[in-house]
This record gives C-alpha cells, sequence and structure tokens, in this order.
C-alpha cells in the first residue's frame, strides 16, 4: 500500500488503520526524514519512506510496484487567504501533482490494482439546502473548478486497469489539525456562535469515519468513482455551533458577521460563509456502518480522543 500526503491530518490515522489490518505502507513525501520523525511521533510502526516532490516530476515508480493500492491524500493547504500565488499553489498541488502521480504509476510494470484520490465537497459549490448525492453536478467557484480537474486526473487512472475512488471528504471532526481546531479557542472562550447567519449547511465527518471510507475505498471492489465522505445528517452552521457549545459547555450565542470573516480570509472566507447539503448516497448503499452518525456524540468523541 503507497500512501501520499501522509503526514497531514488523515494520513498517520490512516496508516494505523491500514498496518491493523496486515498491510505493509509505503510513503511518498517530499522530506523523507521528517515523514519519517513524524510518523514515529504518532506511535506507528516504521513504514518504508521515498523522498517525491509532487510538483517536480512522475513519483518514483519503486514505490509504487507491486503494491496493492494507492491512497493520494498530497495538495496544499487551501485554509489560508487566497492571494494569486496561494491559488496557482493550491490548483497545481493537486492537478499537476496527481498526474505525477500518474505519470509513476504508468512506468510501472506490476502497478496498484487500486487509486483512492482525495477530492472534497468543494466540488459542489455553495448550494443552499438543495440534497447533493454523488450524481449532483458540480458548482463553478474557485474550488470546484479545482476538485473537477483534480478528479479529471485521478480519474485518468482507469485507462490504466485501475480502480478509481474519488473520495470527497466533508469538513472532518478532530481536534489536532483541521476546521474544529480552528473554531475551539473562541468557542471555549464563551464567544462563539453562528457564522454569516447560521443557515448554511455543514457537511461533516469525523475522523474515524473518513478513515473508516478510505479503508472501505481500499479494500471493497465495489466501491468506484465518486464518493461522499460526509456524516449521514448535515446540520446547519446554526446547529452546528450549538451543538459545539454544548461538547465544550460554552453558550454559542454570539453571532460573526460574514463582512468580519470577509476582511479575514478574503475570498476563502467562503468556504464557511457558504455551504451544501451533501449526503453521503453511495457509501449508505454500498451498506457503510458510520461509528458517529450523531453530531453531538461525534463532536464529544472528537474532543476527547485527538
Amino acid at each position: 500500500m503507497t500512501v501520499t500526503g501522509a503526514t497531514g491530518l488523515i494520513g498517520p490515522r490512516l496508516i494505523a488503520a491500514l498496518q491493523g489490518s496486515g498491510a505493509a505502507v509505503t510513503v511518498l513525501s517530499r522530506d523523507a526524514g521528517r515523514a519519517q520523525e513524524r510518523l514515529r511521533s504518532a506511535g506507528l510502526r516504521p513504514v518504508e519512506v521515498f523522498d517525491w516532490d509532487l510538483m517536480s516530476g512522475p513519483a518514483p515508480v519503486a514505490a509504487l510496484e507491486s503494491r496493492d493500492a494507492v491512497v493520494h491524500l498530497a495538495g496544499e493547504n487551501i485554509a489560508r487567504r487566497w492571494s494569486a500565488e496561494a491559488k496557482r499553489a493550491i490548483r497545481e498541488s493537486r492537478v499537476t501533482g496527481t498526474r505525477n502521480l500518474l505519470a509513476g504509476l504508468e512506468q510501472a510494470d506490476e502497478r496498484p490494482s487500486t487509486l483512492v484520490s482525495s477530492s472534497g465537497v468543494g466540488y459542489y459549490g455553495a448550494r443552499g439546502e438543495e440534497p447533493l448525492d454523488e450524481d449532483a453536478p458540480p458548482g463553478k467557484d474557485f474550488l470546484a473548478r479545482i476538485c473537477v480537474q483534480w478528479e479529471d486526473e485521478a480519474s485518468k487512472a482507469s485507462a490504466l486497469g485501475m480502480r478509481v475512488v474519488l473520495v470527497r471528504t466533508g469538513v472532518v471532526l478532530a481536534k489536532d489539525g483541521g476546521a474544529l481546531e480552528k473554531m475551539l479557542p473562541p468557542f471555549r472562550l464563551g464567544v462563539g456562535g453562528p457564522v454569516a447567519g447560521g443557515r448554511q449547511y455543514v457537511s461533516w465527518i469525523h475522523l474515524d469515519d473518513l478513515v473508516g471510507v478510505m479503508v472501505a475505498a481500499v479494500s471493497d471492489e465495489r466501491w468506484s468513482g465518486p464518493v461522499n465522505a460526509t456524516a449521514p445528517e448535515p446540520v446547519s452552521n446554526r446547529d452546528f455551533s450549538r451543538a459545539l457549545g454544548r461538547a465544550l459547555k460554552r453558550p454559542a450565542l454570539l453571532p460573526v458577521p460574514a463582512v468580519a470573516l470577509k476582511l479575514l480570509y478574503g475570498e476563502m472566507a467562503e468556504i464557511v460563509t457558504e455551504g451544501a447539503r451533501v449526503v453521503p448516497a453511495k457509501p449508505l448503499v454500498l451498506g457503510f456502518q458510520f461509528v458517529h452518525a450523531e453530531l453531538d456524540q461525534a463532536l464529544t468523541s472528537a474532543l476527547r480522543r485527538d
């Protein structure tokens, strides 16, 4: 099994699950030494690590050949102000990076049978209260266009005889990273609350369930194409804020105006001020069992265990 982007929020937990199932894991990282240290500090068993800058050229064939599957998580962080340079880095890390991964796979004589490639619910754009399953069309904003291009590159692996799964991930609930980590300080101070009126939907998923979706996508040949990695019941931002307040035993009454976030983050603020009601139709049809399907329990679990 080969994993890219292994030192981010998802990678260490995914590798632990893969190792727990008996898989030998290979990691591709632009800094092999730092990756080894990061994974060792996470309590993982040793993994084989290959140096690869995803922007520099094809992935090393030695890291791909004779592996069962590749899980592609690598990509620049989107949670920052979107300058022209940041937008270029976000796009190129996903589009060119995935293209370079496939260039390495194309060179492998005994290539993996499966590619599980990360994507995001940003694919759908801002869609109000409309329930969106995997067949819904893409949006037209910056993130939606990036996701379409990203998925198009990953889907080309099917021409190499590989089964391709595109995991469209929602807001991941994990204390030490991701969106939840950024929400915690104001809520702990008692000054948290709904954002931009609070009516926009938050399509969330607990980190454990996201890892479970990815493991199922690797191991179950029925999984293919786009898959929404979100909990069964997306909630409004107002309800999410109230649930987080309950989990922290803090009030969640002070509204955060959209203009304040736009002044702070610019265009990137749209991730929070707008939303989409994304439902995991395909995982449910395939019988995936969510461990954390209910928001209050998921938040309590994330805050306790991470």
